[in-house]
């Protein structure tokens, strides 16, 4: 099982469980197992895992999932650290 972990709570990672219908395609796609099924719906297992890829916002039929693919903080930061320069995303959560 994968356990890689981004940055501590900056993922925008959302989820509506009340919107779910329990396809199983977020827990499916996603790279880093952000997402399993139980009770026939889907839960987050680990926010802090997600890389902010989009995978699963992209297969959510319901729109039950919203993330800012590549433009979180988590992708900010990792640029920043990569570029040597300040983070900047679009949260205004001051990702530094």
């Amino acid at each position: 099982m994968n356990t890689q972990l981004y940055i501590k709570d900056v993922v925008t990672l959302e989820y509506d469980a009340a919107k779910c219908t329990g396809c199983s395609l977020c827990v499916q796609v996603c790279p880093h197992r952000v997402f399993q099924m139980e009770n026939k719906k889907a839960v987050i297992t680990n926010r802090d895992r997600c890389m902010e890829c989009g995978a699963c916002a992209m297969n959510c039929r319901e729109q039950a999932i919203t993330v800012n693919k590549g433009v979180g903080c988590a992708a900010a930061v990792l640029n920043s650290m990569i570029r040597k320069t300040e983070p900047s995303c679009s949260c205004g959560a001051g990702c530094d």
